[in-house]
């Protein structure tokens, strides 16, 4: 399927979420303003390992260095929000540097593992630091982005809209294929001519930046800043999980897989546990017999 097909049955979607407000109830806006959120988290893991290659076992460590950041300096400084979500991708953007450069010159399973340990100590630094960021309770905001339910869902879809864009024009770009080059045969593409390290860490930056964002946006939707929101591993597996189901190399099918993570739990949580299980049972379906996920695999039937 060609990229311009691709972008006009995104429109066409996009046009249809955005008349949604009009005909769901307030419940159901709310349900999917949190999963464009998980979107904007799940593409910018896709951009990382589905092109660099690298596995980020935590997402959650720059999704909640931002939310923290922009969260402390509204709530202590009484900055603005926009702000406060500038800053905050920007922390995330600097705390990621700090973790990819030392990483990435590990090889194997020892990147992912790096990033997985982040997120544990980031968790101990929020507990022990409870008088400053909340703690385990959460750090409340004085500001939000809207009370109402259509403006906060405008806002998220149009956010998840302009970030799968961007996102996707990155991966179909030169920087992209280099990218993919790299994640696949790292030391062909360094005889090649490319500069393997350099390459990865823009894309590791460019993760960060997104994740930070929709971290910082998500907080000021929700009103609160808590680590059982944005830097739980919890949270992490589902971003993982979202962008494996949506498809692995397509950034917009994350998007899709993080909407069916969070709409399915919903509607199959009056079954207590077992919601759970049939959720894992469905994503573990999906990855084994559809390596592609939902959006891989109807991208490869139709350019048959």
């Amino acid at each position: 399927m060609s990229n311009t097909k691709t972008f006009a049955i995104a429109a066409i979607v996009v046009v249809a979420l955005a008349c949604l407000p009009f005909g769901v109830s307030g419940y159901v806006l709310g349900l999917l303003t949190l999963a464009y959120y998980f979107g904007v988290f799940a593409m910018s893991w896709d951009l990382l390992f589905g092109f660099a290659g690298e596995v980020n076992f935590g997402p959650s460590f720059l999704i909640g260095l931002g939310a923290y950041t922009a969260g402390m300096l509204n709530h202590y400084a009484h900055m603005p929000i926009w702000g406060c979500v500038i800053l905050g991708s920007l922390a995330s953007v600097i705390g990621g540097l700090l973790l990819a450069i030392p990483a990435l010159r590990l090889s194997g399973p020892y990147f992912g593992l790096t990033t997985l340990v982040a997120v544990l100590l980031l968790q101990n630094v929020i507990v022990l630091f409870a008088g400053w960021t909340g703690g385990e309770i959460g750090l409340d905001l004085p500001d939000v982005l809207s009370i109402d339910d259509r403006n906060n869902y405008w806002i998220s879809l149009a956010f998840m809209t302009i970030s799968g864009a961007i996102l996707f024009g990155l991966s179909r770009s030169a920087v992209g294929l280099i990218l993919q080059a790299s994640g696949q045969d790292a030391i062909q593409a360094g005889a090649l001519g490319f500069n393997v390290t350099k390459h990865k860490l823009a894309a590791f930056c460019v993760s960060a930046l997104f994740s930070g964002l929709a971290g910082a946006m998500l907080i000021f939707y929700e009103g609160t800043a808590s680590p059982g929101t944005v830097v739980d591993i919890g949270v992490g597996v589902q971003v993982i999980i979202a962008a494996v189901l949506g498809g692995r190399r397509t950034i917009l099918g994350a998007a899709l897989g993080a909407i069916f993570l969070i709409v399915a739990g919903e509607i199959l949580r009056p079954l207590g546990e077992i919601s759970t299980f049939i959720v894992s049972a469905v994503a573990l379906a999906v990855i084994l017999f559809f390596p592609g996920g939902f959006l891989g695999t109807l991208l490869h039937r139709g350019a048959r």
